[in-house]
């Protein structure tokens, strides 16, 4: 094999693992979301509140992006007439995706 197939084959083994990564740090983060909304916005706890989570996670996968989700929570909220922006949604989606992957990156 010449080391440029090599590189090639490296280059894609990367790639792989970080998209890996970035599923997993997507799938964190929408766990922490929905726990967070069903505890925080919702007043749902224990076994309610891991339920509303993995209604969350399953929302992401609709369509690319995180468009789907964001529909899926301000859906909630407005049906439960709690007011929150979608704006503070999104702001607060970015800092569990740090501490997502700062999660992932530690086990």
């Amino acid at each position: 094999m010449s080391s440029f197939d090599e590189r090639e084959k490296a280059f894609e083994r990367k790639f792989e693992l970080d998209q890996d990564l970035q599923f997993k740090v997507e799938v964190r983060r929408n766990k922490l979301l929905g726990l967070w909304v069903a505890n925080e916005l919702l007043g749902l706890s224990g076994a309610e509140a891991e339920a509303y989570a993995k209604e969350v996670i399953s929302s992401d996968f609709e369509e690319p992006g995180e468009d789907d989700v964001v529909r899926k929570v301000m859906g909630d909220l407005e049906a439960k007439k709690v007011d929150f922006s979608e704006h503070r949604l999104r702001h607060h989606m970015e800092e569990l995706r740090a501490v997502a992957k700062k999660e992932i990156m530690e086990e």
